[in-house]
């Protein structure tokens, strides 16, 4: 194979992605079988050569320092086209762009930019972020890395694990908490940009794991001992903490990239499926229920480019996300919970071939479903969304839902197609698992909100009624689950009489 020509990262970006989009056909499915790749770790040298020779990064990078701008619309398309074919690829991307470039871009000292920024541009290096501790992994502001100051330069150590691309990128963002003379780490986060080709500034992996799914990129624990020059600190705008979730934020805004192309590929191969297939004399894709499962497959991809655009207009480093806990925990919660939903979808419709990780349909299962849970599991994310409309419902003692919504920023355009069903009054406060339940109305009624605005710019009128119906059924089933939900405990003191068979035994004296 020949590889395409390289083009200018400057060169219009239609033709760029178009031709970064060829050339990912042509490694996955000439050069190689992605199929066949995926039941392997890692990849040949060669893929991830040829992939980085495109100049993708540049993309993520804004254009004072070489690259094409770093523009949130051409990123996400960028993931969303590495999606398509491999969700692992994407999320590699997304590693690099939101958990490291982009915060370098913001926060970083301007003597370190351009030398971290050539080496993606001219020498296809990679970074990515530690944060995650063995014992402090939702619970990441008691993180127990720490650091000191020693003359030019901060002496970090800790531990760190589940940290993306482990051994194989080249700079890492670490997060570590200042530790005073008398040994007590302060409250604030700090972030410090380690590159290790440099001297002692290398990351010891003591184990790579034998994670399930996204085979293509290393995950493990990293022992941290290292000595970063004082200029690689990043600086913060107030606090790090505020930094960190301004960081994360972004990072949970832009997810949606990542599951735009998976979610088109999910839809192309059910209906590819299903009208190839034959069942009973007739196709597949002529039954009533498969026609309901292609119509939500096909209302995911609508939802996940609302989000899309949304993230466009608000994602970017210019904006200060620390704040906008509520809408990217909405998303992210929301279209990844969707990915698992369409990889499940897809699998039913395929049946037992499809249940092999060689085959699209088994892989997609368990590689889409760690995005519920890294970067914020749903579970906690859903509550903290529900605790922040629960807390703004209660200072303006409005009792009511269907009042609330039609007044919030986030989800008043969705009011009118709700007001049969969530004309309700709340009792408040509401118990943790309700808040859950909760949180995941919550965020079905955001991505309605959103799916109305890309209707008002122009997308699909068959594609976006179809999205509505099928937002507004989710909603209803949700709500009718929040409200039926029990107070059930779980039982510790297991009765006597809690074997059946013992059961069977009694039944059959007694008759």
């Amino acid at each position: 194979m020949t590889s395409s020509p390289q083009q200018h990262p400057t060169a219009d970006f239609n033709a760029f992605l178009a031709t970064f989009k060829t050339r990912l056909q042509q490694l996955f499915h000439i050069r190689s079988d992605i199929d066949k790749l995926s039941v392997k770790r890692g990849a040949p040298p060669f893929v991830l050569r040829d992939i980085l020779a495109a100049q993708p990064m540049s993309t993520f990078i804004p254009q004072q320092y070489g690259g094409r701008g770093g523009h949130i619309h051409e990123g996400l398309a960028l993931l969303s086209a590495a999606s398509y074919e491999s969700l692992p690829l994407s999320l590699g991307f997304g590693i690099n762009w939101a958990l490291f470039l982009q915060p370098v871009a913001k926060y970083a000292q301007e003597a370190v930019k351009q030398p971290v920024f050539d080496g993606f541009l001219t020498q296809q290096k990679m970074g990515g972020l530690m944060i995650t501790e063995p014992d402090f992994g939702s619970d990441a502001l008691h993180m127990q890395s720490c650091y000191q100051e020693q003359g030019d330069y901060y002496h970090l150590q800790g531990l760190k694990h589940w940290a993306g691309l482990t051994g194989w990128a080249d700079y890492w963002l670490l997060t570590a908490r200042r530790k005073n003379e008398s040994g007590q780490l302060g409250r604030d986060v700090d972030f410090f940009i380690c590159d290790s080709s440099a001297q002692n500034q290398t990351i010891v992996v003591e184990e790579f794991f034998e994670n399930l799914g996204i085979y293509l990129l290393p995950y493990g624990r990293n022992r941290i001992d290292v000595k970063i020059p004082k200029r690689q600190k990043l600086e913060p705008h107030s606090t790090g903490i505020k930094m960190m979730l301004d960081l994360l934020h972004r990072s949970r805004m832009q997810f949606p990239g990542m599951a735009l192309g998976f979610l088109q590929r999910m839809e192309d191969e059910a209906l590819a499926h299903c009208r190839q297939r034959q069942v009973g004399g007739k196709s597949l894709f002529s039954y009533d229920q498969v026609q309901q499962r292609l119509s939500a497959l096909q209302a995911n991809v609508t939802i996940a480019a609302a989000m899309c655009l949304n993230s466009s207009k608000k994602a970017g480093t210019e904006h200060d996300l620390s704040g906008a806990g509520l809408e990217a925990n909405a998303v992210k919660t929301l279209v990844t919970d969707l990915m698992q939903e369409s990889a499940q979808s897809l699998l039913q419709l395929v049946g037992a071939k499809g249940y092999r990780l060689d085959h699209i349909a088994g892989r997609a299962l368990v590689d889409s479903r760690p995005f519920q849970i890294f970067e914020g599991s749903n579970d906690i994310l859903y509550i903290q969304i529900a605790e922040a409309v629960q807390k703004m419902m209660l200072r303006q003692k409005e009792n009511n839902l269907l009042t609330f919504i039609r007044a919030f920023a986030l989800t008043s355009r969705a009011a009118a197609y709700l007001k049969a069903h969530l004309n309700v009054e709340l009792t408040l406060p509401l118990s943790q698992r309700r808040l859950n339940a909760f949180g995941q109305l919550i965020s079905a009624i955001i991505a309605l909100h959103l799916v109305e605005e890309l209707g008002d710019a122009g997308y699909s009128a068959k594609l976006f009624e179809n999205c509505r119906e099928h937002l507004v059924q989710r909603i209803v089933t949700a709500f009718s689950g929040f409200q039926a939900m029990a107070g059930s405990t779980y039982n510790d003191a297991e009765s006597d009489n809690s074997n059946w068979l013992d059961c069977f035994y009694r039944q059959e004296k007694h008759d």
